[in-house]
């Protein structure tokens, strides 16, 4: 009878062992929800930030730029520094790109969206021949093309304080006419157009007098 005393005894401490060694090894996972749950809620943040970085285009428009001091410095200091290293290698574009350049909003707005192409056709993930060809062939020779006929001959003094290229950001012609023709095109568009006032004659021949007024080259 004491033998099966020691046996029952030996099987139970063998038991509290084996339930000790299980124990130890379940405990841990009594946490594992709450840390499911704080993985998922890590994973959906990422995925959120994710989402909105897609969401925002970088910008390669000077035109519309926001204004942001620091982000127009980093995209000329960028755009001079592509400049320098690819753009200017070639001799026809070295040869039109003026030195007042920066002062040309339309210029710099060409050559951000020329170094976007060279960029894709050439530093992307799925860069290709063909793109690298279209820069080459078609997009390069368009920008240098248009520069050249828009300020290929521009100096710095035409922005000096009294030059002709020193004005204000364009005004839309006409602008204030906008209410009189709604009204017309929206009701009355069978109708002859509304005729133009005094002051808006006025106004349209002051511009063209600054039309012809011209820049020096």
């Amino acid at each position: 009878m004491w033998g099966l005393a020691r046996e029952v005894e030996g099987l139970r401490t063998q038991f509290e062992d084996q339930v000790g060694e299980l124990r130890a090894k379940v405990e841990p996972l009594t946490a594992m929800p709450e840390k499911v749950s704080t993985l998922a809620r890590t994973v959906r943040a990422i995925a959120d930030q994710l989402a909105g970085a897609e969401g925002e285009v970088p910008s390669w428009s000077w035109l519309d730029l926001p204004a942001d001091l620091d982000r127009a410095q980093a995209m000329l200091t960028d755009l001079t520094v592509w400049l320098r290293r690819i753009f200017l290698r070639y001799p026809d574009a070295a040869g039109v790109l003026p030195e007042c350049w920066m002062w040309h909003p339309d210029i710099v707005e060409e050559l951000l969206w020329l170094a976007a192409a060279w960029h894709t056709a050439y530093r992307d993930e799925d860069a290709t021949v063909a793109r690298a060809a279209d820069w080459h062939d078609r997009y390069r020779p368009g920008v240098v093309r248009r520069i050249k006929g828009s300020a290929g001959g521009c100096s710095l003094e035409n922005h000096e304080d009294g030059g002709p290229l020193h004005r204000p950001a364009p005004r839309v012609p006409m602008g204030e006419g906008l209410a009189p023709i709604a009204l017309w095109w929206a009701e009355e568009r069978d109708n002859p157009a509304p005729v133009p006032t005094a002051e808006q004659l006025a106004a349209a021949q002051a511009a063209a007098r600054q039309r012809r007024g011209g820049a020096r080259r």
